[in-house]
């Protein structure tokens, strides 16, 4: 199977546990989600962008879609990274693109965390997971209990193991309900290493920092609980 790219570049992880490790970025295009913050377009250009020296931001244009032999080939070219991140977009949509996967660095994925079946598809793969937890207010979905269903069974598909690890990640903003959370981390719990909550860049939509530590503490009960903004945003990376 191929699959459909927006990019492929070499920068610094700015969320969660691994800030400021060394990746390269495989962003894919098409999400199955439609979130109010995302900054990644919808649709599917006729070609993604290649950064041809590590950190340069000198792109040339490549050919969509992609065949996985060929990603394999493209991210050998660089050297010292930490992990491939797989990201976008939705990378479990091109969960059979992601198993034919065969790199010499470990696949770190960033996913919405909804499509459970395709997690267990790849879940041998991948070596980091970084998932999200949306909440109504993120995203518009017909129904929300539904909805936290699957991403409670995809973090279980893809927990915490001796050989991969698992956090999970909710961006918080001042409309957050923190105790709707709260129900999920408890359920989410013995599958992670630990929650990120990040709050928002935006001045007018951040969450009160007494809110904020309140509701990390109150986390803390159940599991390690981490206040992280996004870094690479301070530092103008991609």
């Amino acid at each position: 199977m191929d699959a459909p790219l927006q990019e492929i570049f070499c920068s610094v992880q700015g969320e969660g546990p691994y800030i400021g490790m060394r990746q390269v970025f495989v962003r894919f295009a098409g999400c199955n989600l439609s979130c109010s913050y995302c900054d990644t377009p919808q649709k599917t250009d006729k070609y993604f962008k290649f950064e041809r020296i590590p950190g340069s931001f000198e792109f040339e244009s490549m050919a969509n879609p992609i065949t996985p032999s060929r990603l394999n080939e493209l991210v050998s070219r660089f050297d010292q990274v930490h992990s491939i991140s797989l990201t976008g977009g939705e990378p479990l949509l091109y969960s059979d693109f992601i198993q034919e996967l065969d790199t010499r660095y470990p696949l770190y994925l960033e996913s919405n965390m909804t499509l459970p079946e395709n997690a267990r598809q790849i879940s041998d793969k991948i070596r980091f997971v970084s998932g999200d937890i949306k909440m109504q207010g993120d995203v518009n979905v017909p129904e929300l209990s539904s909805h936290i269903d699957s991403t409670i069974k995809c973090f279980k598909e893809l927990r915490t193991t001796k050989t991969r690890d698992c956090f999970a990640k909710v961006i918080i903003s001042k409309y957050t309900e923190t105790e709707q959370i709260y129900d999920i981390v408890t359920e989410i719990s013995q599958y992670i290493s630990c929650i990120v909550l990040q709050p928002v860049t935006s001045p007018t939509d951040r969450c009160d920092l007494d809110v904020l530590l309140q509701f990390q503490n109150k986390l803390l009960n159940i599991i390690d609980a981490r206040i992280i903004p996004q870094s690479h945003k301070m530092l103008g990376c991609l």
